[in-house]
């Protein structure tokens, strides 16, 4: 184990911690994201139990009467970062944004729990959480799967955590600019604007936003009144695990109808899984369901599928897919396959490496028993850390660090990778 490299992650930590949450990275990313403390929280659980266990309570502190977690918590203000809360126009008491992002949070919980050495305190936590945690997940159900195919839908690509995705091109240009107030970015004086998704781009983000906010963020009403409807099998993967994860830990804690219900929604989500796959590419992909057709991108979205528990053979496809990507890059996993002409190594989810969706990958497939892939992952992450630090997110080839820099999620997937190293979960 790398104790270097864990005390400098802590110290990442401890710069972005702000008592009862983490900031991603100061500057860049002022506020607390949804997915970002989720993933932290591991890092913290591994030296401070209890600050892990507040960074997730913190989170749903903010979680709206009909379930849902909002993705961005405005706890303090700050004009570093647009779109502020005066945008979103959520009317929450603490301003909240009025969209999502992937729920990782049952997945952390069961993993902290099961790893606690506080075991008192980490029953009484973790059954405060339970109940919320899945009313979160049937909001989902409820909200973002109408027709009950037991998978769901994004309505903005900032829910789905891979902003500027190749994935969301074509059915991102059905998305109008017509009417987007006029605005002043303030991610591209943080961060080099090659880096960053472009300002086309970020008109019909806000688009959205505004036409969310003009039906008063009525849930109920966003799927089907969003011209961007994706099912994304990253995401789906995500609440897939989430959603097992619960129902394991709900059982445990003598929750039997959370653990019913919850085992239900993960099975009925690995069964409709199959619909994404695409044999051409090897992987799965994301449904338009707008359009009602498959998108044919090679991008990391479907590898992430490996994370919940899909059968064996898929597995074993996936892991060779990602050693074909291993041959036209230095690391794994990029974000969007080298070989293809839409491929930027450079812009945010384009083309990059990102550890949290390496460490997820990673994860599902030492579940599946794709060990050696796995480890191959692993050696990856940690080998970005010590040739260019704790950054957002790395070109694949050359290592080059970009985004934001000291960046809290980085930091806790290095402890979680390290420490897992030394005694796996």
């Amino acid at each position: 184990m790398r104790q270097d490299l864990i005390d400098q992650a802590r110290a990442v930590l401890a710069r972005n911690d702000r008592g009862h949450y983490t900031v991603p990275t100061h500057g860049l990313y002022p506020f607390q994201w949804n997915w970002d403390s989720a993933l932290s929280a591991l890092g913290f659980a591994h030296y401070d139990e209890a600050r892990a266990w507040t960074e997730i309570e913190t989170l749903f502190d903010h979680q709206w009467e009909d379930g849902k977690v909002p993705h961005i918590i405005f706890h303090e203000m700050d004009d570093g970062y647009f779109p502020g809360p005066d945008v979103w126009g959520t009317a929450r008491r603490i301003p909240t944004s009025g969209i999502t992002q992937p729920p990782v949070t049952g997945f952390a919980v069961r993993r902290i729990f099961d790893r606690a050495r506080d075991k008192a305190m980490a029953e009484r936590r973790a059954r405060a959480l339970l109940p919320r945690i899945h009313a979160w997940h049937k909001w989902f159900y409820r909200n973002r799967d109408p027709q009950g195919t037991g998978l769901v839908a994004i309505i903005h690509p900032w829910e789905s955590g891979r902003d500027n995705s190749v994935d969301w091109d074509e059915a991102f240009a059905r998305v109008p600019t017509e009417g987007v107030a006029p605005f002043q970015r303030r991610d591209t004086s943080h961060a080099n604007p090659a880096h960053r998704p472009t300002d086309e781009q970020y008109k019909r983000y806000i688009w959205l936003v505004q036409h969310f906010r003009s039906l008063g963020w009525d849930n109920t009403r966003l799927h089907d009144a969003s011209p961007f409807r994706m099912v994304d099998p990253g995401f789906n993967a995500i609440l897939i695990r989430s959603c097992s994860d619960l129902a394991d830990l709900a059982q445990q804690l003598g929750e039997t109808e959370i653990a019913a219900d919850s085992r239900a929604f993960a099975e009925r989500g690995i069964a409709a899984m199959d619909s994404l796959w695409h044999d051409g590419l090897g992987q799965y992909v994301c449904f338009d369901r707008a359009a009602g057709k498959q998108i044919d991108s090679p991008s990391i979205g479907g590898l992430l599928a490996a994370f919940c528990a899909i059968p064996h053979a898929r597995a074993q496809a996936v892991a060779a897919r990602i050693a074909t990507l291993a041959e036209s890059a230095r690391f794994m996993v990029p974000s969007h396959d080298p070989t293809a002409p839409e491929y930027d190594g450079l812009r945010y989810w384009r083309g990059p490496v990102w550890l949290i969706v390496n460490y997820m990958i990673s994860d599902g497939l030492k579940e599946a028993g794709q060990a050696g892939m796995a480890q191959r992952i692993d050696t990856d992450s940690i080998r970005l850390i010590e040739e260019s630090g704790f950054a957002e997110y790395y070109d694949p080839i050359t290592a080059e660090p970009c985004g934001g820099g000291s960046f809290t999620w980085t930091a806790a997937m290095v402890i979680e990778i390290l420490n897992t190293e030394k005694s796996p979960a």
